[in-house]
C-alpha cells in the first residue's frame, strides 16, 4: 500500500495547533482505508492498526471509507503534537508522552494523556473537551528526498496489520540505525554540489518566499 500524506482544509501543518477553534474542529487524523482492504485485514471503523514503514511504525485508528482507492491508505498530517513535561508548552493540541530508548538506537513514543481542561488566562482553556491530538506519523518516514529537487518524497510503501494487545493508540516506533542506513542509500544516488552553473538548487524551483538569486549559488 502507499501512504500519501494529505492536508486538511482547517489546519496548516502543526503551526495551527495553537488556533484553539481550528483544533476543536480537527484534532484526529484516522487512517483512511477502503472497505475491501478493511475486510481483508478484518478491521472496522475505529479499530487500531499498526502501519509499518521502512524504519518503524505508528498505531492509529481506521476510518473505513470508499473515498479512497483500494490498495491505498491515507493519513493527514498537521496532527500528533506531543510534549514530555506535564506543564508548559502549547496545551491546545499536545498530548503528554513518554519517549524511551527500548534498545540501542530504537525509540518508542507512547502517549500518556491527551489534552483536556487546563488553567490559563484564556477562559476557553477550561472548556477543552477533546481527548486526542492525532498521531505523529512523520517520525516514521525515512529521509528520501527527490535527487533532483531535494524535496522530501512522502509517498511510500507501507504494511498494515491489526494492532496487537501491547499496542496503544498513538504509539510511534523508530529505528534510528535503520533510518541512517536509508539515508546513506539515498546519499549514494546523489551528486555532490554544486549543480549546473554553480547552483545549489535550480532557480526554477519556486518557494512561497523566494530567496534572493545569489542564495541559490555556492560561492
Amino acid at each position: 500500500m502507499l501512504l500519501p500524506t494529505f492536508r486538511l482544509p482547517t489546519l496548516i501543518h502543526t503551526r495551527s495547533g495553537n488556533a484553539k477553534w481550528l483544533y476543536e474542529i480537527s484534532h484526529t487524523n484516522p487512517l483512511w482505508l477502503h472497505p475491501r482492504d478493511a475486510e481483508r485485514l478484518g478491521v472496522q471503523t475505529g479499530a487500531l492498526v499498526k502501519v509499518h514503514t521502512e524504519i518503524g511504525y505508528f498505531v492509529n485508528r481506521v476510518w473505513v471509507t470508499e473515498a479512497i482507492r483500494p490498495g491505498v491508505v491515507a493519513c493527514s498530517h498537521h496532527l500528533g503534537r506531543w510534549r514530555l513535561a506535564p506543564e508548559g508548552g502549547e496545551r491546545w493540541s499536545t498530548a503528554l508522552a513518554d519517549l524511551q530508548e527500548v534498545a540501542p538506537g530504537q525509540w518508542r513514543l507512547r502517549y500518556r494523556q491527551g489534552p483536556g481542561p487546563f488553567a490559563s488566562s484564556d477562559p476557553d482553556a477550561a472548556r477543552v473537551w477533546w481527548q486526542e491530538t492525532g498521531v505523529h506519523q512523520n517520525l516514521t518516514f525515512p529521509v528520501q528526498p527527490d535527487p533532483v529537487s531535494g524535496m522530501h518524497c512522502w509517498h511510500q510503501k507501507v504494511r498494515l496489520e491489526p494492532a496487537g494487545p501491547e499496542d496503544r493508540y498513538g504509539d510511534v516506533f523508530v529505528d534510528t540505525t535503520r533510518a541512517f542506513e536509508v539515508y546513506r542509500r539515498w546519499l549514494a544516488k546523489t551528486r555532490p554540489a554544486p549543480g549546473p552553473e554553480g547552483l545549489r538548487r535550480p532557480l526554477w524551483l519556486l518557494r512561497p518566499v523566494r530567496p534572493a538569486p545569489q542564495a541559490y549559488r555556492l560561492a
